[in-house]
């Protein structure tokens, strides 16, 4: 896994290099503002790029717009984005390009080393990695939808957990429940979300796409 690191503090950055480093993993790349960050994208392609939303000059969402040029450029391009707050500009700008291979942590995460490990190659992978406390603070902010007024509390439970990149396995541990019962919530949200099987879209990326939309706007 080739990984490109985007942050302004010297300190974090350097850190976070060393502790991937430590863990075997290549870091290509490190840069202390979003035009040598999109630089260092073009040059030396990472797998993954991890960035901090706010950035130089401003210190607002320089980060997230850094991302979303990225992506733009480099379409395979997994982003991780780390913040000290819940930032709503998150879905409007960064998925609209799409909910693979994405993932929103606040900072505080990376002093887990492990779940923070884990995240990081559920986003390389193509995965979604959404911090659980982000989901929490963001289900009471979120606007009216047809759709996600029909599931359950249930339902959304479990789209809350797909949201935060875990499986069906994890999410059955999680809600002490059986991986089918799983299986027969999701195939319930797919059918509340009007989600039909299609060759060309996976119904499990757009209906967590559909959840971070309307919980983030």
């Amino acid at each position: 896994m080739r990984i490109g690191i985007a942050e302004d503090d010297a300190l974090l950055r350097e850190g976070l290099a060393s502790l991937l480093r430590a863990e075997g993993l290549d870091v290509v790349a490190t840069s202390p503002g979003p035009e040598e960050f999109l630089a260092a994208v073009d040059e030396h392609r990472p797998d993954v790029a991890i960035v901090d939303v706010r950035m130089p000059p401003s210190h607002t969402d320089e980060g997230i717009r850094a991302a979303v040029e990225a992506r733009r450029r480099h379409p395979d391009l997994a982003v991780l984005v780390l913040s000290a707050y819940v930032e709503q500009s998150f879905a409007t700008d960064l998925l609209t390009g799409g909910a693979h291979g994405l993932g929103y942590l606040l900072k505080e995460r990376v002093g887990r080393v492990e779940e923070f490990l884990v995240a990081l190659n559920r986003v390389a992978e193509g995965g979604t990695a959404i911090d659980p406390e982000v989901v929490a603070q963001l289900m009471t902010r979120h606007r009216p939808d047809p759709g996600m007024e029909r599931l359950s509390p249930r339902e959304r439970d479990v789209l809350a957990l797909m949201a935060e990149g875990l499986g069906n396995t994890a999410i059955a541990t999680k809600l002490v429940v059986t991986e089918g019962a799983v299986h027969k919530h999701i195939r319930s949200i797919f059918a509340k979300l009007d989600l039909a099987p299609t060759d060309h879209t996976d119904r499990r990326v757009v209906a967590v796409l559909k959840y971070l939309e309307n919980t983030l706007a």
